[in-house]
């Protein structure tokens, strides 16, 4: 049996689990107030429940470790993002109780990094990471939390901004060094990703057939990818092998090296943004080059599903973020309808001289 008491002008309850006193704040004057609590309390123990207490002890700070902490034993490749996440929301809920962080908190602090000029992407993702918080602790046993807040999410616009029409591409590795250009002309007729290409070693390279290969564990969504090289690539990788075996002071085990030929491709912002220049086609990323590689193997035709295979993209829904429409695909969407209905209009009227024909001779006869 439990009971309540004064302690000062506040009430306090005194109750038992499995043997165990468990002693707690009312936080009210009133006697009503703090006996609806004990029965509460007393009701959580008699189903089983673990008392609403125990949860109302645990912090963000605490939910926060767990979520990293699941980062690592997983040994997630976006650790370092889930870090900085993390970074701001100690800003906003460092030392708060896990009762405290209401969906109205939660809204405060959305409006806060929205004043701080955080994009809605940025924002979400911090909010997910939050959400991830609270669902480890609910389904832990026992359990840290007995209940997960609603938690907003903002609109974003997912469509990706930023591409090559094929002429600029040129343009572009024109301007590079020569180091950079079988790099680039990968990255632009496969979209894998400038980590892949950059790490990509001979060790995944079959020159007799024309493959190159990257294994599971290598790529962001840890699944394996296989590409067949056409005849432009194959000859790119011939030279960069050629240009190893010419090399005499050092080996390396990397396809594309950088201009001394004496370590992997790492930085190379600094070439890019002069050659972007020097190509006069205004501010590019290289991530562009990924987006334009999975805009024109649709172009051409090539299946989603094996467009998705050869980029590394793991859902639809972000492969068809990639997908993006310009407005040459618009006046080409604009020629074809009018070309079909020219043909059906070309139908129409010959089934109508046809059927006037025969009327015709009816007539007649």
């Amino acid at each position: 049996m439990g009971a309540i008491y004064l302690r000062g002008h506040t009430y306090w309850l005194k109750y038992y689990r499995n043997g165990k006193p468990y002693r707690e704040s009312a936080q009210t004057v009133k006697e009503s107030e703090a006996k609806r609590l004990l029965k509460k309390r007393e009701g959580e123990i008699a189903t089983g429940k673990i008392p609403g207490v125990y949860f109302d002890r645990i912090t963000f700070d605490a939910l926060a470790e767990d979520f990293l902490a699941d980062y690592r034993i997983n040994g997630k490749k976006s650790l370092a993002r889930a870090e900085r996440s993390v970074n701001h929301l100690n800003e906003a809920f460092a030392g708060y109780k896990v009762p405290q962080i209401t969906t109205p908190r939660i809204k405060a602090y959305i409006e806060e990094r929205i004043n701080e000029n955080a994009a809605n992407a940025t924002v979400n993702r911090e909010l997910a990471a939050l959400k991830r918080m609270f669902n480890l602790a609910v389904r832990q046993t026992p359990p840290k939390i007995d209940r997960v807040p609603f938690i907003p999410m903002l609109k974003e616009n997912n469509v990706r901004q930023g591409f090559f029409e094929h002429g600029e591409f040129l343009a572009l590795r024109e301007s590079l060094p020569d180091y950079l250009k079988g790099l680039v002309t990968f990255a632009y007729k496969t979209g894998w990703r400038v980590s892949e290409i950059t790490s990509l070693t001979w060790a995944q390279v079959d020159i007799d057939n024309g493959i190159v290969r990257l294994e599971s564990g290598m790529t962001k969504n840890n699944e394996g990818r296989t590409v067949y090289l056409d005849d432009e690539l194959l000859t790119i990788f011939k030279q960069q092998w050629d240009n190893r075996a010419q090399r005499n002071k050092k080996i390396l085990p990397y396809v594309f090296v950088n201009e001394s030929g004496m370590d992997r491709i790492k930085d190379f912002r600094g070439a890019w943004e002069a050659a972007c220049n020097k190509a006069e086609i205004g501010h590019r990323l290289f991530h562009y080059l990924r987006r334009t590689a999975v805009r024109n193997m649709v172009r051409a035709g090539i299946p989603e599903r094996v467009a998705m295979m050869v980029s590394g993209h793991k859902t639809r829904s972000v492969f068809e973020r990639y997908n993006i429409v310009n407005d040459t695909d618009l006046k080409l969407a604009s020629q074809k309808q009018e070309t079909y209905l020219q043909a059906q209009m070309g139908t129409i009227t010959g089934t109508v001289v046809n059927i006037q024909k025969k009327m015709s001779l009816a007539e007649n006869g």
